[in-house]
């Protein structure tokens, strides 16, 4: 490792150091992602018994209980059970685009990552090329032997191989975790729009 951070200079340091910021802003993504399946498995079938039988407190308490993106939705269609089914689903679809901010949260500076990690591989590369076409100014201080202007491009191209080693599990990961939150979006809708259709059916709108 400090074979490679001395020979890829400044360049290595800040491809290596966007390595761990992207690994760190992976691994609590995935936990987080984790923890919500985990809630939704678990307190979606509650929420349907209580609103089922018409104990909207119970439903409260459960959602108060079990913080989550799919609870905090589903409180808000409990809140506004004595509207219309339209005036909560509109409700629930506001409350529900104030949720993707969180659950997208640090995406951008991953993507952000994938995508410059790479060019400054390149960036490196080039300065190093720079230096190392630099000696050949001198044939003199370059020793009369190739071998140095070999080693010069070769110890240049490290910092591009990388960047694409950082970038490519960096935007793959990006990728995934953005669909991840596009399905966990139309999930939590249905969720709900289920438990409001359960709570307008025979007009359960008790407290």
């Amino acid at each position: 490792m400090l074979m490679l951070i001395e020979r890829g200079g400044l360049i290595m340091i800040l491809i290596l150091s966007l390595s761990v910021v992207a690994a760190a802003i992976i691994i609590e993504r995935l936990l987080f992602f984790r923890r919500i399946k985990s809630d939704q498995s678990v307190v979606v079938n509650g929420l349907k018994e209580a609103v089922s039988q018409g104990r909207f407190a119970e439903a409260d308490v459960i959602c108060k209980n079990n913080d989550s993106p799919l609870t905090r939705l589903a409180r808000i269609a409990i809140e506004n059970r004595r509207r219309s089914e339209e005036s909560i689903q509109a409700a629930v679809s506001e409350a529900a685009n104030m949720e993707i901010p969180k659950m997208e949260r640090y995406l951008t500076s991953l993507g952000t990552i994938a995508h410059i990690s790479p060019l400054l591989g390149l960036l490196g590369t080039v300065t190093g090329n720079i230096q190392a076409f630099g000696v050949l100014g001198g044939f003199e201080a370059a020793g009369g032997n190739p071998a140095l202007l070999a080693r010069g491009i070769s110890e240049a191209l490290l910092t591009t191989a990388a960047g694409i080693i950082v970038s490519i599990p960096a935007i793959t990961f990006y990728n995934y975790l953005v669909n991840r939150v596009n399905h966990l979006i139309i999930s939590m809708e249905n969720q709900v729009n289920a438990i409001v259709r359960e709570m307008k059916r025979e007009g359960r709108n008790a407290v």
